[in-house]
């Protein structure tokens, strides 16, 4: 059965190894300021910097979810080529993107019961999602079917880490993350929190750092904790919300401790970038399983 691997455009994947891999994404709506635009894939480095110069300017950011209509509308050519589409979606839990398709799901399904369409909760965001996406594509050149492709992504869902840092407190006082009292005295304090993506998919505070240099380092500590060495055929994926000085100083400090370790760095998706703002920086990989 012929196939074609999808992800969203909240996942950040390398913009070569996308185009050389025929990657397809599911296009995702976003503002800056009153402007309304439709991110259908990777951003050029242009656009981000404008992105993020914007919310420094006080442009505001917001994003909208994918309906179950837009999902067809946007599949319903491949499935009329005769492709199936194993798609890595956004994680339930930052969004119901995963609910949407799987609507999408059983009306594709009555129109074309001899194709599938199989989507994935990666319980993942930007390069999480990037990191599964590769893995996808590695298994449809060994020749893997879907369904087995989809069964093996299904497995690493658990193994996917994030570990951000994040600049500015204000975005994520917006988004619900932190008080306004924390995200005033915060600021004031130069108080950079570590997040993470947790087993459920959600984003959540886990430390507090002064500093860029003293966050930097515990994204490293992160890393290094929890990193699953035997998955070395996976990338690593460090992203930037125009921060490449810092993204660029974690890899080589990866690569210090790991030297033959293929680690793809770039911007963050605007997708995300819009609920976390400028400076933010993440490094994601794959980990051993939750804890239980």
């Amino acid at each position: 059965m012929k196939y074609l691997i999808f992800a969203d455009a909240s996942a950040d994947i390398d913009k070569s190894f996308g185009e050389e891999n025929d990657v397809h994404y599911i296009p995702m709506e976003y503002s800056l300021g009153d402007e309304m635009r439709t991110c259908a894939g990777v951003e050029t480095e242009s656009v981000m910097k404008a992105f993020y110069n914007g919310q420094r300017n006080g442009d505001l950011t917001k994003t909208s979810q994918i309906s179950p209509y837009l999902y067809k509308e946007y599949l319903e050519p491949y499935f009329k080529a005769g492709y199936s589409v194993l798609y890595l979606c956004l994680s339930s839990g930052l969004s119901s993107t995963y609910q949407s398709a799987l609507l999408a799901k059983e009306e594709l399904k009555e129109e074309y019961p001899e194709l599938d369409f199989y989507p994935i909760d990666s319980l993942a965001a930007t390069g999480g999602m990037g990191v599964l996406t590769e893995r996808a594509v590695r298994n449809l050149d060994a020749g893997m079917s879907i369904e087995d492709n989809y069964n093996d992504l299904l497995a690493c869902v658990a193994k996917i880490r994030h570990w951000f840092m994040v600049e500015d407190l204000m975005y994520l006082k917006r988004g619900g993350r932190v008080s306004a009292a924390t995200a005033v005295v915060g600021s004031a304090l130069n108080i950079k929190p570590i997040l993470k993506i947790d087993e459920n998919g959600k984003l959540i505070t886990i430390a507090k750092k002064r500093g860029s240099k003293a966050a930097l380092n515990e994204l490293f500590e992160l890393f290094k904790k929890t990193y699953d060495a035997e998955c070395k055929d996976d990338v690593i994926s460090i992203v930037h919300a125009d921060a490449a000085e810092i993204a660029e100083e974690l890899k080589q400090k990866v690569l210090e401790i790991y030297p033959d370790v293929t680690i793809r760095t770039g911007y963050l998706t605007p997708i995300i970038g819009a609920h976390t703002g400028p400076g933010m920086v993440a490094i994601c990989h794959m980990g051993k399983n939750w804890e239980k």
